[in-house]
């Protein structure tokens, strides 16, 4: 089996322990058949024998093996658990590097609650299966084993006539097996879509409240919880199916014993001691098969939960990193597009783009909501390799750069604010851990934060809660954009970073920014026309092509969309003087 191929990968690096498990619970299997031999000699030599001389050294030999064996279980299931423990550690630490590794495209299409359960529950399902079920199914299969054997070496006949009734039990259990399986695959893909459900709850909970819409998510999850509900109820009914004839299946082997061994000691062929030791071993027979629905129950979860664990470390990134060929400190922040298209499976987003610029120029990208600027500038980092053309940085197209070099020599700031659970100077440090706090504070600064920052509680040191919660949506901006300066990078990229800035703190960033970008190339995306007047081209872009291109003079001189987009801004300025213009642009009117 599959599964079992996988699992064993990770296993064999603990086999030792693994196979010193295993080798006690054999040992512990066979103690098991010693106390009943020891209760059929009581009965044959000490009761009906009158050798009372022995009662005591069996009792002492059954208390001594009873002591035995639960210091031997407890010390193999501490083994057990100790393997499993290392075998998730490290399953979890694959999957989770794996996470990192996978590209934009993997996430746009995974959704998060999907991730979470591969994570967590069918994680601990993988982790049940090597604490607890390979053992239970050594142990169980060892002590049926051995009590046939031993009932055989007893008395054949009555040991046949016992085990007569076991094929019937294997074939059931069999069933079983087969039934089950695709209702725990069920119930486990119904688990990740109510996990999604949660995760989108919780993540979005300001919306819900902002439109009043927790019916409508109640409702939402209780549809969810209802599905699950069901999916575990279908399972469950293929065990009211199957577990009752299996309990009453092993049920019967006593009602067997007890009549034909009956029968066999009033025919002298049996003696009273013998007939007390099958009895005790009933146990071992009946334990095993009641047990095999219950592992199979086991098993068939393990293997749905590996199939999915399994899936995902399999997934490889689209983007790869094959070459390392060019290992250079710094990039010189020379970018060229040429020819790029790009699309979203069948949708085509880019078409056809080109421009170039050179070392310490600054880009400005607008246009309409879907134009595709975002996804420009995604390009350009890898987050997407383009579907046609060229992206070049410094003379070669960044499929040929180490990616992570590449990524290094950049810092984006995307329009979706991403903060971490961490303090403000820790997020500030992210791209630069090293930093001293001056340099973090100095970032601050240049980003218009230091002054909110400073009159907190605990100013630097405060923690942020999940994803920025508790700070406005221009604060998050400007913890970001320090992000992004003490990373002191080549290429710096602003996706609608100043959007939820008042214009007056937005020009104050703005004059920092020159200084700091006189050497650095800098793609600035944005709606206002403020944002982006400074900058040494502007692209105007539209469906996904660039319909304008120039400097903010030459682009209002065409009288074309820029234009159209600065009149809508700044109302109808045809005609006035450049000083004027400047003025109103720079907040003085």
């Amino acid at each position: 089996m599959q599964s079992m191929r996988w699992v064993w990968g990770y296993i064999r690096n603990f086999r030792i322990r693994l196979f010193s498990g295993l080798f006690l619970a054999l040992v512990v299997s066979i103690l098991n058949m010693l106390n009943p031999y020891f209760a059929g000699k009581i009965v044959d030599k000490v009761i009906y024998g009158q050798e009372n001389e022995l009662l005591w050294i069996f009792l002492g030999s059954m208390i001594g093996i009873t002591v035995v064996k639960t210091v031997v279980r407890y010390n193999y299931q501490l083994m057990f658990e100790r393997v499993s423990q290392s075998v998730i550690f490290t399953i979890r630490e694959k999957l989770y590097d794996r996470l990192n590794q996978l590209d934009f495209r993997f996430f746009d299409q995974t959704k998060t609650g999907d991730i979470m359960a591969r994570m967590t529950g069918d994680l601990e399902a993988v982790r049940h299966f090597t604490a607890w079920t390979i053992y239970m199914i050594f142990e169980n299969l060892t002590i049926l084993l051995f009590a046939i054997g031993f009932m055989f070496y007893i008395h054949p006949p009555l040991a046949l006539a016992m085990l007569a009734i076991t094929p019937i039990i294997g074939f059931f259990a069999m069933r079983l097996s087969f039934t089950v399986k695709p209702t725990f695959s069920a119930i486990r893909g119904q688990f990740a879509r109510l996990n999604s459900v949660v995760q989108e709850n919780i993540s979005g909970n300001r919306v819900v409240k902002a439109f009043a819409k927790e019916g409508y998510e109640i409702e939402k999850f209780s549809k969810e919880n209802e599905a699950f509900k069901e999916k575990n109820l279908a399972s469950s009914r293929v065990w009211e199916k199957y577990l009752p004839i299996l309990d009453s299946l092993a049920g019967v082997l006593t009602v067997v014993m007890i009549v034909v061994g009956g029968y066999m000691v009033i025919n002298q062929s049996l003696t009273m001691g013998e007939l007390v030791t099958f009895n005790s071993l009933i146990w071992a027979l009946n334990n095993p098969m009641r047990m095999a629905g219950w592992l199979i129950n086991d098993v068939q979860r393990f293997v749905a939960s590996a199939e999915k664990v399994e899936e995902l470390l399999n997934t490889k990134p689209e983007i790869k990193n094959e070459t390392k060929r060019y290992n250079v400190k710094h990039l010189k922040g020379v970018v060229e597009f040429e020819q790029v298209s790009f699309s979203y499976g069948d949708e085509p987003v880019l078409n056809d783009i080109n421009f170039k610029i050179r070392q310490g120029q600054t880009v400005g990208i607008i246009g309409p909501t879907g134009a595709g600027k975002s996804t420009l500038v995604n390009l350009l980092s890898r987050f997407y390799d383009a579907s046609k053309g060229e992206v070049r940085v410094d003379g070669l197209n960044v499929r040929d750069w180490d990616i992570h070099k590449l990524r290094n020599s950049m810092a984006t700031v995307m329009q979706d604010i991403f903060l971490f659970s961490d303090t403000i100077e820790g997020n500030i440090a992210y791209g630069n851990p090293n930093a001293s706090f001056e340099a973090v504070q100095a970032a601050a600064k240049m980003a218009e934060a230091d002054g909110f920052i400073s009159k907190l509680p605990e100013g630097y040191d405060t923690i942020i809660g999940e994803r920025g919660v508790g700070l406005s949506g221009g604060q998050r901006q400007r913890i970001a954009l320090a992000r992004a300066i003490l990373k002191n990078p080549s290429i710096l990229i602003l996706d609608d970073t100043t959007s939820a800035l008042d214009m007056e703190t937005e020009l104050r960033i703005q004059k920092t920014l020159k200084s700091l970008l006189k050497e650095k190339t800098c793609f600035i995306i944005a709606h206002r026309i403020s944002s982006v007047k400074d900058a040494d081209l502007i692209l105007v872009m539209e469906n996904g092509t660039i319909i304008e291109r120039g400097n903010h003079k030459e682009l209002l001189a065409k009288k074309g969309s820029y234009y159209k987009v600065f009149n809508n801004q700044v109302g109808n300025f045809d005609g006035m003087h450049d000083l004027e213009e400047v003025n109103y642009l720079n907040g003085a009117q």
